[in-house]
């Protein structure tokens, strides 16, 4: 076995250590999340910027197109979200595997999970925050750094990150936190970047960048080609409507932002419990999946100049998988080398 297998809760599924990142406007659909969890991983559903009817319709896809029990569906939602606990009340209602939830953080929220027996994974970027989900009952918390994609509550590395919760968790009990599942969220690009995060103390990942470059995922091929073209020195920082810096590809939309020329919203839905109103952050998100160059947001991870390929994701499982083999082959080599 390559990896060992991830935890969550009650499952008694052995998941294999790779969540698929919840990329929202409708970047991570029914067909990607069904696609990584028939694959034994666990795929994510944005909930963010959809009503209840397409949640719920999204939800019944990815069931109807998953062809195994080998892996897991969830969905992803903001906390920012105005609609955050009805949101949640809803995807319970569906039957969801779990709920990860970010952009925010929420005590309340544990408490309906454990009363419908749904797994709730909070998204944290501190120890403290990761200390007060395992209190409130977290079993599973992803660990994100600065080097992800979209919003940011850091700027701390995964490698800093996962071995400084890993120390605060032992803390509360007593030496043993194995019931909790630290799963590694930003800069996480190949197997062997899987197989150094779990040395360090992580039970997973969390890799979303990688998924939009899957032809399962179904944003406008323009969209993707400009992942495909953008090197690492043209993402930019921006500062989003929900108050978090975000990093994102620099187009003129982006640019705009930083230097706050950017077109003010004329109507607003209130779709965010707090919104500077800057610029609409549903509008510019959902140009990009339709693939507008102008109008559109594009939220990308640190590496994402390391991807130059569109690959179904079986096969980037399966590649992930031969690269964790090479890499620990190649550290039991040097091992040996040195005794």
């Amino acid at each position: 076995m390559t990896f060992k297998p991830l935890k969550i809760s009650e499952h008694k599924i052995a998941l294999k250590p790779i969540i698929q990142g919840g990329m929202a406007i409708r970047v991570s659909t029914a067909p990607l999340a069904a696609a990584v969890a028939n694959c034994g991983g666990v795929g994510l559903i944005a909930a963010s910027g959809m009503a209840e009817a397409e949640i719920r319709a999204e939800i019944r896809l990815a069931r109807s197109l998953q062809q195994n029990k080998t892996g897991l569906i969830g969905v992803n939602i903001m906390f920012a979200a105005s609609e955050f606990s009805k949101l949640v009340e809803i995807v319970i209602d569906e039957g969801i595997d779990l709920i990860v939830f970010g952009a925010g953080f929420s005590r309340d929220v544990f408490e309906l999970g454990k009363n419908s027996g749904v797994p709730i994974v909070p998204i944290v970027s501190s120890a403290k925050l990761a200390v007060i989900a395992k209190k409130k009952g977290a079993t599973a918390i992803i660990v994100e750094s600065g080097e992800a994609g979209g919003h940011l509550g850091t700027c701390n590395t995964i490698r800093n990150l996962i071995p400084e919760v890993r120390q605060a968790l032992s803390q509360i009990s007593n030496g043993d936190d194995e019931e909790v599942s630290l799963i590694a969220a930003g800069g996480v690009t190949s197997g062997s970047d899987i197989v150094d995060v779990m040395n360090l103390g992580a039970n997973g990942v969390q890799m979303a960048t990688r998924f939009v470059l899957s032809e399962e995922c179904t944003v406008d091929d323009k969209f993707k080609k400009l992942y495909m073209e953008t090197t690492e020195d043209e993402l930019i920082l921006i500062t989003s409507p929900v108050g978090l810096q975000a990093r994102a590809i620099s187009t003129p939309f982006s640019r705009s932002v930083v230097d706050e020329t950017v077109d003010k919203p004329k109507k607003c839905t209130k779709c965010l419990k707090h919104c500077s109103h800057s610029f609409c952050i549903i509008n510019s998100l959902d140009s990009a999946r339709k693939g507008d160059m102008e109008k559109g947001l594009f939220f990308a991870g640190e590496n994402l100049g390391k991807y130059k390929d569109i690959l179904p994701v079986k096969t980037i499982f399966n590649n992930l998988e031969e690269e964790a083999k090479a890499y620990k082959s190649s550290l039991k080599e040097a091992t040996l080398a040195n005794i």
